[in-house]
């Protein structure tokens, strides 16, 4: 008799992990200005740490659709995805010990003095680009500055995509890896011109040939019948995924990073 055929133990990707695992909650993450909660979660032997943002934790805001943020964070997670530089940390909406919410995994930084700097003087020295003045005390300014760092560079084509409005510089997570990340998400997609950012350093500048690849790639996605397009149709509305395409095609058409619009403050505070 032969022998009965052995099915290979299938593949658990980290977004298997994050929608089908057992969520546990660890404790809270107090800097954050909606609920945000430490978890672990376990799934067919797998186990990692990840980040669970509850609806039902949602500061309201002025601008943004109530009990919306974590729909938009996965948003982003899906255009980051559809780029290929893999920018967000794998992100899923589902259901937790809160409700529905966001749960995305935890990304382990190394501290990095490299990306952000305030330097004397008026100009950046090489390897930097300038952000802008800022206040340090008694009267005193600085330059503040970002590394001409390719993956920066990727990241801002992404924040314009994605209309970021609230990109600080606590937001970026270097991994000893050399990988770079970008979390909290929430208040993107929105249908006005929001881009509010730490990465201006080459507002106007023309994009990359890879860039230009990219967003042509998310052209296509984005098209009616394309897969992108499905997928943040149900994630937000049919306003936003068609501002999200005129993004894509003025970026397109102009070959440049964009400049900040004067209409919207261009920096966050605090920019940290």
């Amino acid at each position: 008799m032969s022998a009965p055929e052995r099915i290979p133990p299938r593949s658990v990707t980290s977004v298997d992990l994050l929608a089908e695992g057992e969520l546990t909650v660890r404790g809270r993450i107090r800097e954050a200005s909606n609920a945000a909660l430490f978890c672990t979660v376990a799934y067919e032997g797998q186990e990692a740490s990840c980040v669970y943002k509850p609806v039902a934790g949602e500061r309201p805001l002025w601008d943004f659709p109530d009990g919306t943020l974590a729909e938009r964070e996965v948003a982003a997670y899906e255009v980051s995805e559809a780029t290929g530089w893999g920018l967000v940390p794998p992100t899923v909406l589902r259901d937790g010990p809160h409700g529905e919410g966001m749960v995305q995994l935890w990304i382990e930084a190394t501290p990095d003095a490299e990306l952000l700097a305030l330097v004397d003087g008026e100009e950046p020295g090489p390897g930097w680009k300038t952000i802008g003045f800022a206040e340090v005390g008694e009267g005193r300014t600085a330059l503040l500055v970002h590394a001409d760092d390719e993956r920066l560079r990727r990241m801002a084509v992404l924040d314009a995509v994605i209309n970021n409005a609230d990109r600080k510089g606590g937001h970026l997570l270097p991994t000893g890896a050399g990988r770079l990340y970008g979390i909290d998400h929430g208040v993107t997609f929105n249908a006005e011109n929001k881009l509010r950012t730490l990465l201006w350093g080459w507002a106007g500048e023309p994009l990359t040939a890879e860039a230009v690849d990219v967003l042509k790639g998310l052209q296509s996605a984005l098209g009616t019948s394309g897969a992108l397009a499905e997928r943040l149709g149900g994630l937000i509305t049919a306003v936003e995924l068609d501002a999200t395409r005129a993004r894509v095609d003025e970026l397109l058409e102009s070959g440049r990073h964009p400049q900040p619009s004067g209409e919207w403050p261009a920096i966050p505070w605090p920019p940290v």
